[in-house]
C-alpha cells in the first residue's frame, strides 16, 4: 500500500513499461510454457486488462495466457489461499490433461528457465519440486527455508517457515537454501494433495505453508537450487537474481537494482527478453527550457513518451508519458505512467504512482513530516509514497 490500493499486487507497474506479472509470465514462455492461466482474485480488473491485451499468444498452436477469476465453483466462497485457489480450479486441469504442473508466484523479480527445472523434477521421481535461491543465513528469517536430506542433497528433509536458527548449507556454511514460491507437480499428485488439504479444517490451503511440507513428511518432495539453471544471456552479476517485491522498501531496492552501468538486474538480456505491452508513444525525449536550461538524465531508466524540459532526473525510473518541467529535480525515485512534474518541483527518494501532478515548486521527500501531514506514507527507511492520482502543492 498505496500502490495496491486500486489493483493486484501483480499489476503494479514496474522498471517504466512492465507489470510485476511480465517477468513470471515470461519466463515461463520464454521456457517453452504456452498454456498458462492467472488465478485472480481481488482488485484484478487492471490485471485481467493488462493479460488479455499483452499475452495473446497463438490459440491456433493451442498456446494462451488466460485470466480466470475465482469461480465458486465449491461454494460461496473466495480463495482461502493458493492451494484452495487450485482446488476451486481443478476443472481447468481436467480439462487440459497436462502431466505436468508449473506454479509460480506472480510478483517476483527474476530470470529462470523452467524447462531445466522440470526435467529434474522428472529425473527426480518426487511428486513436488520446490524451487530453490541461496540466501545469507541472516536473512533466514525472512523466507521458507529448506534443510536437504544429508545423504541426498536434492531431497527436502524439512521445510521451515521463517526460521531463527537457520543450519547452513553443507557446502556453503554462510547461506541457506529459501524457496522461491516456484513448483513442478505431477498433475495427477497436485489434484490429490490439494483435494485432500481442502478437507482439512486446521490447514491454511497455502501452497509454501501446507501443500509442501505434507509432501516432505512423506518424502516426496525435490528441491531444485537456482544455481543449476543456465538462462541464455545471463551475466555472472545478475546471474541467480531473484526478489520478491512485496514491500515498498524492496520494490524501490529492486529498482535501484537496474539502473547501475552494470545492473545486478539486466533488462537487456535479447536472448530471454521480458516481454509487456508495446505503448503506441513517441520516443522520450530532452530539451532545453525557455531560458536554455538543458533537460539531463543520469543513471536512470527513460520510458518512451516521456518530456523533459530543462529539469534534471538522477537514479531513478520514469514511466511513459511522464513530463518533467523547467528546473525540477527528480532524484532516487520511481515515476509511474502520465505523471506531471512541475517546474521548480523537488522529487527526491519517492515512489510516484499514474497521474500524480506536482504542483510548480512542490517538494516531496524533503521533509518527512510535511509528507505525513499530507497524508503520504513515509516508510522507516525515508521512502514518501504518493497514491494514484494525488495532486502535490
Amino acid at each position: 500500500m498505496p500502490l495496491t490500493a486500486d489493483r493486484a499486487k501483480p499489476a503494479v507497474p514496474f522498471a517504466g513499461g512492465y507489470r510485476l506479472i511480465d517477468f513470471a509470465l515470461s519466463n515461463l514462455v520464454n521456457s517453452g510454457l504456452r498454456q498458462v492461466v492467472v488465478l485472480t482474485q481481488y482488485k484484478s480488473h487492471s490485471l485481467d486488462r493488462h493479460v488479455s491485451q499483452t499475452w495473446r499468444l497463438s490459440g491456433m498452436l493451442g498456446a494462451y495466457v488466460a485470466s480466470v477469476p475465482a469461480q465458486q465453483r465449491l461454494g460461496k466462497r473466495w480463495f482461502s489461499g493458493s492451494a484452495d485457489a487450485i482446488l476451486q480450479s481443478l476443472n481447468l486441469l481436467r480439462d487440459e490433461k497436462p502431466d505436468i504442473v508449473v506454479v509460480v508466484g506472480a510478483d517476483h523479480v527474476y530470470r529462470m528457465d523452467f524447462s531445466q527445472m522440470i526435467d529434474a523434477h522428472i529425473a527426480s521421481g518426487a511428486g513436488v519440486t520446490v524451487a530453490a535461491i541461496r540466501q545469507p543465513i541472516s536473512l533466514a528469517d525472512q523466507f521458507g527455508v529448506i534443510q536437504t536430506d544429508a545423504d541426498d542433497p536434492t531431497r527436502i528433509a524439512e521445510f521451515l517457515e521463517k526460521p531463527k536458527n537457520a543450519v547452513g548449507l553443507a557446502d556453503s556454511p554462510g547461506e541457506v537454501l529459501a524457496s522461491m514460491g516456484n513448483y513442478v507437480f505431477d498433475a495427477d499428485v497436485l489434484m490429490d494433495a490439494v483435494i485432500r488439504d481442502g478437507e482439512k479444517p486446521d490447514s491454511n490451503h497455502d501452497m509454501g505453508g501446507d501443500i509442501v511440507p505434507d509432501f516432505v513428511s512423506r518424502g516426496e518432495a525435490a528441491v531444485y537450487d537456482l544455481n543449476r539453471n543456465e538462462v541464455p544471456g545471463s551475466t555472472d552479476r545478475d546471474k541467480f537474481y531473484w526478489r520478491d517485491v512485496g514491500t515498498i522498501d524492496s520494490f524501490f531496492e529492486a529498482h535501484q537494482d537496474l539502473i547501475s552501468a552494470l545492473p545486478v538486474f539486466n533488462l537487456y538480456n535479447r536472448d530471454w527478453p521480458i516481454f509487456s505491452q508495446q505503448l503506441n508513444s513517441p520516443p522520450a525525449k530532452f530539451v532545453r527550457d525557455e531560458s536554455g536550461a538543458i533537460g539531463t538524465v543520469i543513471d536512470s531508466i527513460v520510458s518512451l513518451g516521456v518530456v523533459v524540459v530543462g529539469g534534471h532526473v538522477e537514479r531513478s525510473v520514469v514511466g511513459p508519458w511522464t513530463t518533467i518541467g523547467s528546473g525540477a529535480k527528480l532524484s532516487d525515485s520511481i515515476v509511474f505512467d502520465q505523471v506531471t512534474i512541475g517546474a521548480g518541483a523537488v522529487v527526491q527518494r519517492a515512489i510516484l504512482d499514474k497521474e500524480v501532478t506536482v504542483s510548480p515548486g512542490a517538494q516531496i521527500g524533503v521533509d518527512h513530516d510535511a509528507d505525513r501531514a499530507r497524508g503520504f506514507t513515509v516508510t522507516d527507511s525515508g521512502i514518501t509514497v504518493v497514491g494514484k492520482g494525488e495532486r502535490v502543492d
